[in-house]
């Protein structure tokens, strides 16, 4: 009579176990030795003559592991281990279904597998649920690491959490910065892409995009061609398993975004013979990144157990034993995954009297709980040894191996005939990547054996870009009729760099004279232009439409005005620094002093003696009015009153002189400082009518008048053109205009003398190129602009185009006395140089008149008295040197 557990394990049978019919051309032993048997679950479908190597390779080792363990000798119970090994074909149920199946039918105390993440959360779920452990070889799914949810759950693969890891100091050691992520919708492609997605964020690194892969429809999300067209980054990580990656390969190899302008990383190699052989040259470049074991970086393993587990699987399965390097790592990783468990139930049952393998509770699965659960996990955690894919061991933390973790990276290479994977660089736990032991040079995409730069280049594209005509910026020359048109100016001369560096090629296209700046904004975000150089300022409206670069120029607003004085020049201004009382004053001093000075001086003074009354007169007038004035007489004072007069005039003097000389230097820098206005503060005082303030539409000077000065009221006079905002201030219509300081300063220092700029700039902003959002080559257009500024090239061209001036340059003299002002001063001096003349002459014609009407007998008189006069000189003379005679006695 069939039992009932012999019953439902027959119907279990006949419900999961004959659609598992066993993919192998030779016989292994059979792994019903014993009651007592791990269970192993691996990726390849039911019936499947699509095997893959992770699948074939991992349920071989798995079995040579059970197999070794018995020729080792090692028992449970005094029982041998047995095995069972279940294809689950990567469904979740099926998976599920088989470990159920074997659980209610044998004593399964531990399973080997899944090999899926998507299949583990719910075996381990499992686990938790009949405390069996479960210790995966192929699930990297970083969420399978938290202790606190799966307690039952180990791996003996690396997490991607370590993946991301590797992949992040690879993009550190190339430079890359930015990445796009392709990646499955199961846990192991999300959580695998947000690991990465997170590693990078902690770097300082970006995920441009994550493209989603459909495994049910097995197609992309979207736009293949646009989501990598329009990205800046050509580097791709593809996550996806084996099956996966080879289905988006030959999609993107269809749409020629694989290689020489694409650089892809794959999460695990693939058959390249799979592709035609026309894409072979594009698939040239590509990189894995993919865990390896110890001996591949040349850490320590146990060879010992590796070489008899590989004699096993040849003795048992030779024609799906590949060379011994060619045996996939998961395969290795199983193995240890097996052999963990066969140590950790020896090492328990050892310690602990028989049956160590007791279940409770009925024989369906879900019912049952192993007995000796939590014994056995803190035996696994404290197990430690060397396995053949390097160091094992776990703890009660993380579900993670505490060491071995290893990853290598190869990269397709071209022989003679064919293309293979070859490994060029290894990484061992949390070291650096180095160079694989006796690796080729890596070699990228193109055939190349320069790194790429990991992002969009501008090399060879060509850029519409919108030009707007203005001063400096632009300026336009050309025959009538708008052609033969011959651009200048900073913006030309800046895309001209900026060619030059980056090698696209430029279309530039000119503005209609029209358009405003506004507009521009609008033709960029609308794709009329790919970007537009110029004096175009950035702002924050502007910026919710479109992007800019970095500064090109730093810019603020100026007030342009006309140049002009409020009053005619003044010929008598030299006498303006004293008032008229003053004047009077001063006159008064001088006739007191003059008086004083001749009552107190005539009658001791010599320059005063023997002269008339009107000659006295006089000089003392010049003596007080020398000495006045600071510069003194060519006589001195006699008299003690009259030294006591000349000090009172020195202090006069000094204190006259010095306000006089103050005051004329103030009057004149006045006068030739006067404005209509100061500055933006008289604006928003109303100094200036609304109406007489002429703002060019569409400018950011429209925005800072509306919020600063009219409080949103446009009562501006509007301006359509610059040439208008020129003409009408010198027409008088308005008085004052915005203007940019560079285009302000080349206006009136080239082009219009009679305008200046007033007052302090404010507003400051900068200006930059406009781009369309998101811009695929934003990054290295601003890179670009960088280096023009630190190798000193957009300085050198701010020198050539705004630090020219042809008109007179007025800022040094702006205390100078002009003539027209000094005009009564000289006048004044010409007028005594002209009566100093007439009293010269009339002197002259005086003694003239005198000489020709005296009489002859006079002169004859004169001209004796004048002889006899001589004469008698010299008979004085003569009695004087004659020797006195001696008189004799």
């Amino acid at each position: 009579m069939i039992s009932l557990y012999n019953f439902r394990c027959l119907l279990l049978h006949l419900l999961f176990v004959q659609r598992h019919l066993k993919y192998v051309a030779a016989m292994w032993p059979s792994g019903n030795v014993s009651n007592i048997k791990l269970l192993g679950l691996f990726p390849d479908a039911d019936n499947s003559t699509e095997t893959t190597d992770l699948s074939i390779h991992s349920r071989a080792m798995f079995q040579a592991a059970v197999l070794l363990s018995q020729s080792y000798n090692i028992t449970i119970d005094g029982h041998y281990i047995g095995w069972q090994s279940e294809q689950t074909g990567g469904v979740i149920m099926n998976a599920l279904g088989d470990t159920c199946q074997a659980l209610s039918c044998s004593n399964i105390v531990g399973v080997v597998g899944p090999g899926f993440s998507r299949e583990a959360q719910q075996i381990a779920n499992f686990g938790n649920t009949v405390g069996i452990p479960i210790i995966s070889y192929a699930a990297t799914d970083p969420e399978l690491s938290d202790r606190n949810d799966y307690l039952t759950f180990y791996r003996t693969v690396p997490s991607d959490n370590s993946a991301a890891t590797a992949i992040v100091k690879l993009f550190v050691q190339y430079n890359w910065t930015s990445c796009i992520i392709i990646y499955q919708n199961d846990p192991y492609g999300i959580d695998g892409s947000n690991g990465i997605n997170q590693a990078f964020v902690n770097q300082g690194l970006t995920v441009n995009k994550l493209i989603i892969f459909d495994i049910a429809t097995l197609q992309i999300q979207g736009d293949l061609n646009n989501l990598l067209t329009n990205s800046p980054s050509r580097i791709v990580i593809l996550w996806t398993t084996e099956i996966y990656t080879s289905i988006v390969l030959q999609s993107a190899l269809n749409s020629n975004f694989v290689g020489p302008k694409f650089t892809w990383i794959l999460s695990t190699t693939i058959s390249l013979t799979n592709f035609n052989r026309i894409h072979y040259p594009n698939l040239i470049g590509m990189l894995t990144v993919e865990p390896v074991t110890g001996s591949v970086v040349g850490a320590p393993i146990n060879s010992t157990l590796l070489n008899a587990a590989y004699d096993i699987w040849k003795q048992y399965e030779p024609e799906t034993f590949p060379a011994s390097l060619k045996v996939s790592p998961y395969a290795l990783f199983a193995f240890d995954a097996t052999w963990t468990l066969i140590q950790s139930l020896q090492q328990l049952c050892s310690t602990i009297s028989s049956p160590c393998t007791t279940f409770n509770g009925s024989s369906f699965c879900f019912d049952r709980y192993f007995i000796n659960s939590n014994l056995l996990l803190n035996t696994i955690n404290s197990l430690q040894f060397i396995g053949v894919s390097g160091p094992i061991g776990f703890s009660s933390t993380s579900t993670d191996r505490l060491n071995g973790t290893y990853y290598y990276v190869e990269n397709v290479q071209a022989t003679a005939t064919n293309i293979n994977f070859n490994p060029v660089l290894q990484y061992s736990d949390s070291g650096s990547w180095n160079t694989y032991s006796g690796a080729n040079l890596v070699v990228w995409p193109g055939n190349s054996l320069t790194p790429p730069s990991g992002q969009v280049l501008l090399d060879g594209v060509t850029l519409r870009i919108g030009i707007i005509e203005t001063p400096v910026f632009t300026i336009v020359n050309g025959g009538s009729g708008g052609t033969n048109l011959s651009l200048s100016g900073y913006a030309i001369d800046l895309i001209a760099l900026l060619q030059t560096q980056l090698n696209f090629i430029p279309n530039i296209i000119l503005a209609p004279a029209n358009q405003t700046y506004a507009g521009l904004i609008e033709d960029v975000a609308n794709g009329v232009y790919d970007i537009v150089v110029g004096d175009v300022t950035v702002t924050s409206a502007r910026r919710e439409i479109v992007d800019f670069s970095v500064s090109i120029f730093d810019n603020t607003l100026e007030l342009m005005t006309r140049k002009t004085y409020t009053t005619a020049p003044d010929p008598l201004s030299f006498l303006k620094p004293f008032s008229f009382s003053l004047w009077i004053t001063f006159l008064g001093a001088w006739i007191c002093g003059t008086i004083l000075f001749f009552i107190v001086e005539r009658d001791d003074n010599e320059m005063l003696q023997n002269r008339p009354v009107i000659s006295q007169i006089s000089l003392s007038m010049w003596y007080c009015i020398g000495n006045c004035i600071g510069h003194g007489a060519d006589f001195h004072v006699s008299t003690a009153p009259g030294r006591l007069l000349t000090g009172g005039l020195y202090l006069l003097s000094l204190v006259l002189v010095a306000s006089y000389t103050a005051n004329l230097a103030s009057d004149l820098t006045i006068l030739k400082t006067q404005d209509i206005l100061s500055g933006i503060d008289d604006l928003k005082n109303g100094k200036i009518p609304p109406n007489r303030i002429g703002i060019r539409v569409g400018t950011a000077a429209v925005e800072y008048y509306l919020a600063e000065i009219s409080n949103g009221n446009p009562n501006y006079y509007p301006l359509y053109s610059l040439q208008q905002s020129y003409d009408d201030l010198l027409a008088g219509i308005i008085d004052v205009t915005f203007t940019d300081i560079g285009v302000g300063e080349y206006i009136t220092n080239n082009v219009y003398c009679n305008l200046s700029l007033v007052g302090a700039g404010f507003d400051p902003g900068i200006f930059g190129i406009v781009l369309p959002k998101n811009w695929i080559y934003t990054q290295q257009l601003d890179v670009a602009i960088l280096s023009l500024g630190e190798t000193g090239l957009l300085g050198n061209l701010q020198v050539k185009w705004f630090q020219t001036s042809i008109c007179p340059d007025t800022s040094g003299t702006a205390t100078a006395i002009e003539v027209g002002s000094m005009g009564g001063l000289f006048a004044t001096f010409g007028v005594i140089i002209i009566l100093a003349l007439l009293l010269f002459a009339w002197k002259k014609r005086k003694n003239l008149k005198d000489c020709s009407f005296v009489p002859k007998h006079k002169i004859h008189l004169a001209s004796r008295k004048q002889t006899f006069s001589l004469n008698h000189s010299n008979t004085i003379s003569n009695q004087v040197h004659r020797p006195i005679p001696t008189i004799s006695l």
